[in-house]
């Protein structure tokens, strides 16, 4: 999809902010840990090319969910390491080893699919189910097996790592039972590849001391709180994006008037309502009806159901067409955050970065 660079609204993305936010988690780790990024689903919504190329000084290398991920930091000139975290096709080795990357080996099963011709020399990493139940193994002696077969034809295996569960809550009981599940598998392996890693975002955060010698962060670069609003972060962190529109139309309606599909807002007195062009198709989902947006520092309800490319807020008073709507971000003292739109939606913050379209320009700065 292309962006719709001739409509007044758009993403700005703070690239400072990012590189700051990763140099905060940073600074707490143990010295000589590899840090590498994640940066799958367009950096969170943020834009993955100007994000990597940002953060290339910073880290050891990049963490992506798919191969289509890596390629296109690839043919983008990145050339440092990236770790499909995802599983592949075991159709596309020879497009892997064509581009570096490092694969995700996560079963048995897929091992005996491949064709044992393409190993050699591929990079790869060792997938641990310690709890969350999707892809990895579950014993050591299954991921002794693989190992040898994989090493018998020639791969390289270059990291082992699992994912937890619930790093990011208050409550650590089912975090210790993975941490203690993944060291015991651990010390059942007499070759361990040169990479352990189990730390995303919330665990190199609230868990530093548990950090092996590698790092995977994703959200809390973006200025994002891994745990909502659960857990305090241990330092500040800077928000990377802000979502702008601004009013295309001003109109006053009398007391009575329906507005939107289903006419299931009705004005109770004269009001004036203005229209910004963004919607559903852009991220912001029908749910957000009665959700506020900031307008010369006053928090506007959107009032009226959120169309597909349209919405409607009731304004304090008449504001001049062109005037700046800010949906995520700051105007003076009032903030609207990503948290915030969490909140009000009963998601996560990571999913209200990620639904954010491709049809919305990023800026950058």
């Amino acid at each position: 999809m292309k962006a719709s660079i001739h409509r007044p609204t758009y993403i700005e993305v703070d690239l400072s902010a990012i590189s700051y936010n990763l140099g905060q988690v940073v600074a707490q780790l143990p010295a000589q840990t590899q840090v590498f990024a994640v940066v799958k689903a367009n950096a969170y919504g943020h834009g993955v090319l100007p994000v990597a190329q940002t953060l290339l000084a910073q880290v050891d290398g990049f963490c992506v969910s798919n191969i289509d991920e890596a390629l296109e930091l690839r043919q983008a000139g990145i050339e440092k390491d990236i770790l499909v975290l995802g599983v592949v096709p075991t159709d596309v080795l020879d497009l892997a080893q064509a581009e570096n990357l490092i694969l995700t080996i996560a079963s048995r099963e897929w091992i005996e699919m491949v064709d044992k011709d393409l190993l050699n020399n591929l990079r790869f990493h060792i997938k641990v189910d310690t709890g969350m139940g999707r892809i990895g193994f579950l014993e050591s002696k299954t991921i002794k097996e693989a190992l040898a077969v994989l090493r018998q034809h020639g791969a390289k295996a270059e990291g082992i790592f699992t994912h937890f569960a619930t790093a990011d809550q208050a409550d650590q009981a089912y975090f210790q039972k993975q941490l203690a599940t993944f060291k015991q598998i651990l010390s059942e392996i007499e070759e361990l590849p040169e990479l352990v890693h189990a730390s995303n975002s919330a665990t190199s955060i609230w868990h530093s001391d548990t950090v092996f010698n590698m790092v995977r962060l994703g959200d809390i670069l973006y200025g994002l709180n891994p745990s909502g609003r659960e857990l305090a972060l241990p330092f500040p962190i800077k928000p990377a994006l802000k979502l702008v529109s601004e009013l295309v139309q001003v109109k006053v309606l009398e007391g009575g008037s329906s507005i939107g599909y289903g006419a299931t807002y009705t004005s109770s007195e004269e009001e004036i309502i203005a229209t910004v062009p963004i919607g559903y198709a852009d991220g912001l989902i029908r749910r957000m009806q009665n959700f506020q947006v900031l307008v010369e520092g006053h928090l506007c309800p959107i009032v009226g159901r959120v169309s597909m490319d349209q919405i409607t807020i009731r304004l304090p008073q008449s504001y001049p067409l062109g005037t700046k709507v800010t949906l995520i971000g700051q105007e003076d003292s009032a903030i609207i955050s990503v948290q915030d739109w969490a909140d009000y939606l009963g998601t996560i913050n990571y999913e209200v970065v990620c639904l954010l379209s491709d049809r919305i320009p990023r800026l950058y700065k």
